[in-house]
């Protein structure tokens, strides 16, 4: 079996939703260990500090393995994980570096990955995302300072790779919520048993 096809049966799930969040959650996992590269690149330093965001991959990564026990709890996780790594490389690198971009992808998850039914799990992530968002002035000291340049390349690459992950998110999830309900399982339909041998006496 290739990595491939154990990665898509790794999220794979009926519900369609779950299954976008499952694969979203992947993706970043993905992406994580380029993120000091394009740093280093773009930037030209601080790319040691950024391997603090490797803290959440170990998350992302069991995004899909709750999903299978709790299909909520799954799709709760990944926001989650999002707002608190964007609030980690919020207090490493400074508010001016706009890492705290990445709280806008968080937000688009919560309000797409999410049903009717599920509005008080919706208002309590969309409240968080919000209260870090406000509180980036109580972080403490930065871990890192760059220069007014390096601020500004910062930004920039932030920002590209916050609005490309949102426009992701946006096409999976608007994708699983045009597909319908979760799918049900089939129930596998009996066996028929074999006739029972008759018991009546030779003539």
């Amino acid at each position: 079996m290739t990595l491939l096809r154990r990665l898509g049966d790794y999220t794979n799930h009926p519900d369609p939703l779950t299954a976008a969040c499952n694969r979203i959650a992947l993706l970043v996992v993905a992406n994580q260990p380029f993120y000091p590269l394009y740093l280093w690149w773009i930037v030209g330093s601080g790319w040691r500090v950024s391997v603090w965001t490797f803290l959440s991959t170990p998350f992302f990564a069991a995004v899909p393995s709750v999903a299978r026990r709790n299909a909520r709890a799954g799709r709760a996780m990944l926001p989650l994980t999002g707002i608190a790594n964007a609030a980690l490389s919020t207090a490493a690198f400074g508010e001016s570096s706009g890492v705290a971009m990445f709280l806008i992808p968080c937000g688009l998850i919560v309000l797409c990955a999410f049903r009717d039914g599920e509005r008080r799990i919706t208002i309590a992530l969309l409240a968080l995302a919000l209260i870090t968002a406000l509180a980036h002035s109580h972080y403490g000291s930065l871990y890192y300072h760059f220069a007014p340049a390096q601020y500004a390349r910062f930004r920039r690459l932030n920002a590209t790779s916050a609005g490309a992950l949102s426009i992701v998110i946006l096409w999976s999830l608007i994708r699983a919520r045009a597909s319908g309900a979760p799918q049900k399982t089939r129930p596998t339909p009996p066996r028929p048993s074999p006739p029972c041998p008759s018991k009546d006496p030779p003539a």
